[in-house]
């Protein structure tokens, strides 16, 4: 049974779209778009580098051990506050998510003021205020600084961290990483954080729900009561005050700050891959591939190669447009929009990465191609004309940070935090203008790896996977989950003599069977759900063979209605509505949903079924079974332990994200008739957060007038 989840996505998304005139519109303006970025896209002839001053800081530490760093800048009234905390990660087990959890909770009340308390008076004078686990950031108006210092430091030394907002903090992490659960940039970080650096270094550790559920509120405060001490920190004051009173401001508000001892940490130097190693993330339904080709590198931001090895990343895939990479996979190959490299330092490990989103067919192609690249970076020397010009960008780019007096923050504490030379920053172009090809060539061979990495794939692996084994170094790929965890694709064997057709069979069993199903000409699905902070409404009305109506309200207020009369189909929303012909892509697409129990139909020609085998979909064993239709492909999941349909996939062809993959839960079977139906719909992918349906109510076989399904 459909029970009408992609049209319920239409419901969803489809009353943001616009009429077939302001399609039309769109498509005029994208040319034009198009034809802006083209001209865009050829880079001006860049000057010569040129000397910059960079503006002077000043600091002073006071006697509880917080060190203060001073930028005067006083183009505008405006002074900004900052504490920055200096401790390394905290490996944190398996409660990861407790320490970023923290950081929000800070400002959710003190001992003096309720967290409205503080939202208002942020509010009332303008001010920005933000709060994170490495520290506090405060900037207004200069005038206003003092009421707003005494807020400031009551969060930093006074928070009470609140039950309630704790609890209402983890349900919305929890949401959260349900929807990163389907995003494919999401899984190709968790995935590529797992096997670069392992579970057991900081950077490796991937929150999930059940870490999610580990962690207690009193986690978080002892994670502040530790850290949060003044000779854990820096205070960086930027804007429109002087040294002295910066020192006056510095001395009445954070002198009885106490310190405390900070515990010290270190962590064995992740080991990069030997050979080429595939990790693949499966995604049900996926068009396209995110690719990450990506190791370790021994990098600190002290080393003297940090310039010149980054000037290398810029020539490889650093740049937008002018890096090797992007001129092959996007100008001259087209397999990706952008193709892009990172080459970081870092004081505990570094790491590099390049990688593209492409299409699944050119998936090993583009593979190929981002090895090619950078075993190229290795073996072929850069010419001079073409360094200079990424010389001269970085120098332009270098020009314009300074505009910021936050940027000579960010470098004096830099200085502090990793000892680096006084002039580190001063001497930037003359670093810059010093580099050679040489140079470039003997940074690639250094820290460009192209034999000894790892090759993070997110994609549909009954299409790609196979295609990957040449580039693994032993031939045997390795799968993981959405949070990085290993999968065994091979764990559980089908049952001797299963099928699709049987699993169907057995479905169709279980919600009444064939003969129940077959004498449903009728059925009203009403339920509701929260969109964008209000309750909206939904009705879905099928009277067979051919007549629909779906409606979403908010309120009294129509968002969308759905029609179709077996003759034309209609979509109205927004003051507007467009009427479809037999013919019409529209017609065809809204006239699939009038079939009341599709599985009732997949013995016929028009449909091809597939066994794809058992995994699980929510800890839950299932056969899965994609289902073609005219080319378009659902992957469906059924439940082995109960029979039933307990989830889908599907890749939308068209709209906005062409190839967006949307995941439907569904769950809370009841009877309703002799007929068994879902209560509770979930859809992952169609928002930043997960949409949750709860039907109120089924009427099976209710007369319905066709009056209801008129098209005006």
């Amino acid at each position: 049974m459909n029970y009408k989840y992609i049209v319920l996505l239409f419901v969803i998304i489809g009353f943001t779209q616009c009429s077939k005139k302001a399609a039309d519109k769109a498509i005029s303006e994208a040319t034009v778009t198009k034809k802006v970025e083209s001209f865009r896209s050829m880079a001006p002839n860049a000057g010569p580098a040129r000397n910059v001053e960079i503006g002077d800081y000043s600091s002073f530490d006071l006697a509880n051990g917080l060190k203060v760093i001073v930028v005067e800048n006083h183009k505008l009234p405006i002074v900004s506050y900052q504490v920055s905390l200096l401790n390394p990660p905290l490996l944190e087990g398996n409660k990861v998510g407790f320490v970023s959890m923290t950081g929000d909770l800070i400002k959710t009340g003190t001992a003096n003021r309720t967290k409205s308390q503080i939202d208002e008076t942020i509010d009332f004078y303008g001010a920005n205020l933000n709060t994170s686990s490495t520290g506090i950031f405060l900037s207004s108006l200069k005038k206003h600084s003092d009421p707003l210092m005494e807020i400031f430091t009551d969060i930093l030394e006074n928070p009470i961290f609140p039950q309630d907002e704790f609890e209402k903090a983890k349900n919305q992490v929890v949401s959260g990483l349900a929807s990163q659960k389907t995003d494919p940039n999401s899984i190709s970080s968790n995935v590529g954080n797992s096997v670069l650096y392992g579970k057991g270094h900081p950077y490796g550790e991937v929150q999930t729900e059940l870490s999610t559920s580990n962690f207690t509120l009193d986690d978080c405060k002892n994670y502040y009561n530790t850290y949060f001490k003044p000779n854990n920190s820096y205070l960086i004051i930027v804007g429109d005050i002087t040294v002295d009173e910066a020192k006056s401001k510095a001395e009445k508000y954070f002198s009885s700050w106490k310190s405390g001892t900070i515990p010290n940490y270190e962590y064995a130097q992740p080991a990069g891959p030997k050979g080429k190693k595939v990790a693949f993330a499966h995604k049900d339904g996926a068009v396209q591939s995110v690719i990450k080709v990506t190791y370790p590198v021994d990098l600190h931001p002290k080393s003297d190669d940090v310039l010149k090895a980054t000037t290398m990343n810029q020539i490889l895939g650093g740049g937008a447009f002018s890096g090797r990479l992007m001129q092959n996979l996007r100008e001259d190959k087209a397999y990706t929009y952008g193709a892009r490299s990172q080459l970081s330092s870092d004081p505990l490990v570094g790491a590099f990465s390049a990688g593209a989103s492409v299409r699944n067919e050119v998936t090993d192609s583009s593979i190929y191609e981002i090895l090619f690249e950078m075993e190229r970076m290795v073996t072929e020397p850069v010419e001079a004309k073409a360094l200079q010009l990424i010389k001269n960008s970085m120098a332009g780019s270098f020009a314009r940070s300074l505009e910021s007096p936050q940027t000579i923050a960010r470098f004096a504490k830099n200085i502090y935090k990793y000892d680096l030379p006084k002039d580190y920053y001063g001497t930037y172009l003359s670093r810059l203008d010093e580099i050679t090809p040489e140079d470039i060539t003997a940074m690639a061979k250094k820290y460009i790896k192209p034999s000894d990495a790892y090759i993070v794939v997110v994609g549909n692996k009954d299409e790609v996977a196979d295609k990957l084994l040449k580039y693994d170094s032993d031939g045997v790929i390795d799968f993981y989950g959405a949070y990085g965890e290993a999968v065994n694709y091979n764990a559980i064997a089908l049952p001797e003599g299963t099928t699709a057709m049987t699993v169907i069979e057995d479905y169709i069993n279980a919600i009444g069977g064939k003969e129940k199903l077959s004498k449903v000409t009728t059925l009203t699905t009403n339920g509701g759900m929260m969109l964008m902070g209000q309750e909206a409404s939904l009705i879905i009305k099928v009277k067979s063979p051919n007549k629909y109506l779906n409606k979403m309200k908010m309120g009294d207020m129509i968002m969308q209605e759905q029609k179709c009369d077996g003759m034309k189909a209609s979509i109205s929303g927004m003051g507007q509505t467009e009427v479809f012909g037999k013919g019409d892509p529209q017609f065809d697409q809204i006239m699939e949903e009038t079939t009341l129990f599709d599985q009732l139909n997949y013995k016929s020609e028009i449909y091809a079924l597939e066994l794809k085998g058992i995994e699980k979909l929510n800890g839950e064993d299932c056969y899965k079974i994609v289902v073609t239709k005219n080319d378009n492909k659902e992957t469906q999941f059924y439940s082995i332990k109960t029979s039933l349909l307990v989830g889908s996939v599907v890749a939308e062809p068209e709209g906005d994200n062409p190839g967006q993959i949307i995941s439907t839960n569904l769950s809370d079977y009841k009877e309703v008739n002799g007929i068994m139906l879902p209560f509770t719909m979930t859809i992952i992918g169609a928002a930043p957060f997960p949409l949750e349906m709860k039907m109120t109510s089924y009427e099976v076989n209710t007369d319905i007038p066709d009056s209801e399904f008129q098209i005006k």
